[in-house]
């Protein structure tokens, strides 16, 4: 009889919910750079990711506090930011030669046109090859805000305190589209 416990114990980050080993390993096995989309309650994060026995490498990095360097006055959590952050990390890999990869959103749900698939789109249009469904992308008009600027519109006397944070920094909420049209030409010609 062979003694000792019949279980195994499972690595550290699974037991803590927070690494997919089985996805990561087909993503792994593309053997392409992993477009990794993370999101926080106030900022959208991409990056690009290339795996290594020493550790992963990331080769460009992006975060929507950076679009604040464009003159962005929008929100850095919202799909237009979501939108342009993609924008950036896809020109940035392109400017360094990566213009293939594979979409990783972790442990996120693959909800239809979500802030992960905007920044999909983002990177695409930068001119990257990301296999997707186009059927997860979001729709223009939800990426250049107009479904905020018509909600702001619904409310009247609620958007002094609903929208705050936008009028604060000088940005009209009917504005918002010709904001994102703005920056988004700014992100274009930095390239």
């Amino acid at each position: 009889m062979a003694g000792g416990p019949r279980y195994r114990v499972a690595f550290r980050r699974k037991r803590e919910g927070k690494t997919n080993y089985r996805k990561r390993m087909k993503l792994l096995l593309s053997e392409k750079p992993r477009l990794v989309v993370r999101k926080t309650s106030n900022h959208v994060i991409a990056q690009l990711v290339e795996y290594s026995p020493a550790g992963d490498r990331v080769i460009v990095s992006c975060h929507s506090n950076e679009l604040k360097k464009y003159g962005w006055k929008g929100s850095t959590s919202n799909i237009s930011s979501s939108y342009l952050v993609g924008l950036l990390a896809g020109l940035k890999a392109v400017k360094k030669g990566v213009k293939e990869a594979v979409l990783d959103i972790g442990l996120l749900a693959p909800t239809k046109k979500s802030k992960v698939f905007a920044v999909l789109k983002g990177s695409l249009d930068a001119g990257m090859r990301i296999p997707h469904d186009k059927e997860m992308l979001p729709e223009e008009s939800r990426i250049k805000g107009e479904h905020i600027t018509k909600y702001a519109g619904l409310l009247r006397e609620e958007k002094q305190k609903k929208f705050s944070k936008y009028l604060e920094r000088g940005l009209e909420l009917q504005d918002l589209s010709k904001h994102f049209d703005k920056i988004r030409e700014r992100i274009m010609g930095a390239k």
